[in-house]
């Protein structure tokens, strides 16, 4: 592709003396070589622009500096760089609808047009999958589950009975859904279970990571919202509500009946009590344990978590109290020498 040609496509500009370059590959600026186009988004990444290899680098209007690479000028460089992605992958790996022979589908399973089942899948009765959805391989579909239209099961996925999913769920390798909440009483001298009879349930565009597991409710249902996206090695736990639009990164941990707003990120390894709230628009930073119910459009981090202006004041007293130690030690020093 053609400096110029990127231009024409991301609604750029380059300089007409640039236009007739080639492009083979995109890159980050880190990585990228004489043949790549990177893209420049944010100012703390100008030491690695200025260093870059790249034959051409997408910048933002009223970027002036002068570079090695070629730069093309454009309204938001991440988003253009985005939009040429598909021209540079490999395309999409293509399932043919079918049932693998190896695959171990109950003649009580509903199994709609156009579904792809990879080999050793195993779907038990009462399962019904919706059209154009894709099991892969090893995948295990439990009694009762409900699988919507166009959802990508990815290998090794473990989804429990009765749990349910709506459209354009995915679920990527070594997830497990509805596994038993972890609920005990102690009750003459040992742990007894407490029954976990509820569901999972699931609605339309949302995305589980890698290795996640996300409880089946003691009764009633955990629920995860429309357009949620998790990230891989969270847990979720019994009777958890997730609201729509959150964001839930690497090793999150949510405790049993916890109520997660709309629009909440959930930094990674933070960590959420049971039986609290969170509400609309929270941030919760990274490695955060947050003990309490927390306001909407809230932002909290430390652990335990409080919001982060105390943070910061705190942070910034607690690297003093050294010099404060040594300070009250001399004073002390001094009064005993007078005395």
């Amino acid at each position: 592709m053609t400096l110029g040609e990127v231009a024409a496509q991301t609604g750029g500009w380059v300089a007409p003396e640039a236009a007739s370059q080639e492009i083979s590959g995109l890159a980050s600026l880190d990585d990228a070589n004489p043949g790549d186009l990177a893209f420049f988004a944010n100012p703390k990444y100008l030491k690695a622009l200025r260093k870059s290899r790249a034959t051409a680098v997408l910048v933002p209007h009223g970027f002036g500096e002068k570079i090695s690479p070629v730069r093309i000028w454009v309204d938001d460089p991440g988003v253009c760089f985005a939009r040429l992605q598909p021209a540079f992958i490999p395309p999409a790996i293509e399932f043919s609808p079918g049932v693998h022979p190896s695959a171990v589908v109950s003649p009580e399973a509903a199994i709609g047009e156009g579904v792809f089942i990879g080999p050793f899948v195993v779907v038990e009765p009462g399962a019904k999958i919706g059209a154009r959805s894709i099991i892969a391989a090893h995948s295990y579909i439990g009694h009762g589950v409900q699988i919507g239209e166009e959802c990508r099961i990815y290998p090794n996925v473990t989804i429990y009975e009765r749990c349910t999913l709506a459209n354009r769920v995915f679920i990527h390798s070594g997830v497990v859904i509805g596994a038993d909440g972890f609920g005990y009483e102690f009750r003459d001298g040992a742990h007894q279970k407490i029954p976990q009879t509820g569901i999972v349930q699931i609605e339309d565009d949302v995305e589980i990571g890698a290795n996640s597991t996300v409880d089946r409710a003691r009764f009633g249902r955990t629920w995860i919202r429309r357009g949620t996206k998790i990230d891989n090695l969270a847990q979720i736990a019994h009777n958890v509500t997730i609201g729509e639009n959150s964001i839930l990164c690497a090793q999150v941990g949510i405790s049993g009946s916890t109520r997660i707003g709309n629009f909440v990120t959930l930094a990674g390894k933070a960590g959420i009590n049971g039986h609290i709230e969170i509400g609309d628009g929270v941030l919760i930073g990274a490695m955060s344990g947050v003990t309490k119910s927390v306001a909407p459009k809230d932002i909290f981090f430390g652990a335990p978590a409080v919001p982060v202006k105390d943070y910061m004041r705190n942070f910034a007293l607690m690297k003093n109290l050294q010099k404060l130690f040594d300070r009250v030690k001399k004073l002390e020093a001094d009064q005993a020498s007078r005395d």
